[in-house]
């Protein structure tokens, strides 16, 4: 899995790189030696007149500069950012390499594994489902799915839907399990939902009961899963795509099943075993360990779409995206300091003001995607084919996101907090 190390422990590190964007890498590691790869850079047609820059849009210097840090100082295989902002257009831009083994540029309209960003397609069905009075946030898991959660100290009578999307459920991860330290042996193997469940609920408790605390788990992803298979009849993934995919015409974003290899266009991905080995190709893969909690491939201008869809009402009404906006605060180990979790959904501070809304993911192979509205409806997707590997990388993957939503826009003032629970509008 091109694994990010855990600050903890070394049974952590699977579950830490499939969480997100960003976990605590020790200062100390260094990227390994990269061959020479082609820098290249596209921008799509803004729908400013090329003649006339309108005010806070600019020529997007940052954001191309925080690109070649990824892969010229770092040494990523390849990375890719895609934005559209309400007044200045579309842009998109790439450096590095999408095939070490051809040379073929790096682009952002490849595909690629979204891992995690899968949660919120998830969250949005669950909550639809609440819309329509089919599911209830505050009902317990057993309610729905009796018996799934029973044993080793854990209760489903006791841990509700929202506490599954909100990752405060005190359930485990099964990708702490120690079968999980090695995830290159199990790459071609399938999984059943009910099985990693099994597996998660067999690991000692996490230190946070139901309700108490967040602790990131994919697997409160795949018993959400369940749930809405229980709920509607048909499979968490059909409804996904009967409810988000097709209505959006999100076309590059799919289910693969037991499918290994990608379909259609798309980078290769690369990680690295141990520090100081050789990278691996790890595109091919299946990912039915990850299920509904961070299965699906996807492009940058799909998730794109599909956060501007999301965090402009169109997925759901008001109340339950208000719902999907309440946060807890994230561990800074699993995500990163300042990040804020609510339904499937992350929040972030930016330097210029506000926050931005999005979620991310981290997968085996090492694709990492990343899709976020901020202020005024500005939204970008990034792309990386290369998980970094120190801890400089990691912020300065982050501050791809922040050029992206921050260029052309001023310091402002950055609404306040209770401390505990946010609600923003993106």
């Amino acid at each position: 899995m091109g694994l990010l190390d855990h600050p903890c422990t070394a049974t952590a590190t699977l579950a830490t790189a499939f969480v997100l964007a960003a976990s605590a890498i020790p200062a100390s590691a260094s990227a390994p030696p990269a061959p020479a790869r082609p820098l290249s850079f596209s921008s799509a047609t803004s729908s400013a007149s090329s003649s006339t820059v309108l005010p806070g849009c600019g020529e997007h210097s940052t954001l191309r500069q925080a690109l070649r840090t990824l892969t010229e100082d770092h040494h990523l295989a390849g990375a890719a950012v895609e934005v559209t902002d309400p007044v200045c257009g579309r842009w998109s831009d790439a450096a590095g390499t999408a095939d070490l083994g051809t040379g073929r540029p790096m682009n952002a309209q490849d595909r690629l594994r979204a891992g995690s960003v899968t949660k919120t397609f998830t969250a949005t069905v669950v909550l639809q489902l609440a819309a329509e009075h089919r599911i209830d946030p505050d009902a317990s898991v057993a309610h729905y799915l009796p018996g799934l959660i029973d044993g080793n100290g854990y209760d489903g009578r006791k841990i509700t839907v929202r506490e599954l999307l909100q990752h405060t459920s005190g359930l485990p991860d099964h990708l702490d399990a120690p079968e999980w330290e090695h995830p290159e042996r199990l790459r071609y193997r399938h999984f059943e939902p009910r099985e990693l469940i099994d597996q998660a609920l067999s690991l000692p408790h996490p230190g946070a009961s139901a309700g108490s605390g967040f602790h990131y788990a994919t697997t409160n992803y795949l018993v959400a899963g369940l749930l809405v298979q229980q709920v509607t009849g048909r499979s968490a993934e059909s409804e996904i795509t009967r409810r988000i995919l097709r209505p959006l015409g999100l076309r590059d974003t799919y289910w693969p099943g037991d499918d290994p290899r990608l379909r259609g266009p798309h980078s290769r991905s690369y990680h690295l075993p141990e520090q100081g080995a050789a990278l691996v190709d790890g595109t091919d893969w299946n990912m039915t360990f990850g299920g509904t909690g961070g299965a699906l491939v996807s492009s940058p201008a799909d998730l794109e779409r599909f956060f501007d869809a999301l965090l402009s009402g169109r997925l759901l009404p008001p109340d339950r995206l208000s719902e999907m906006k309440h946060t807890v605060a994230a561990d800074p180990d699993r995500l990163w300091p300042g990040a804020r979790y609510g339904l499937g959904l992350i929040s972030s501070p930016l330097p210029c003001g506000g926050l931005w809304w999005g979620h991310a993911g981290t997968v085996p192979g090492g694709h990492r995607a990343l899709g976020a509205v901020g202020p005024g409806g500005r939204r970008v997707a990034v792309a990386v084919n290369q998980v970094p590997s120190t801890e400089q990388a990691e912020e300065d993957f982050r501050e791809v996101v922040r050029a992206a939503l921050c260029e052309g826009r001023g310091p402002e003032t950055a609404r306040p907090t209770d401390g505990k629970i946010v609600e923003e509008s993106a």
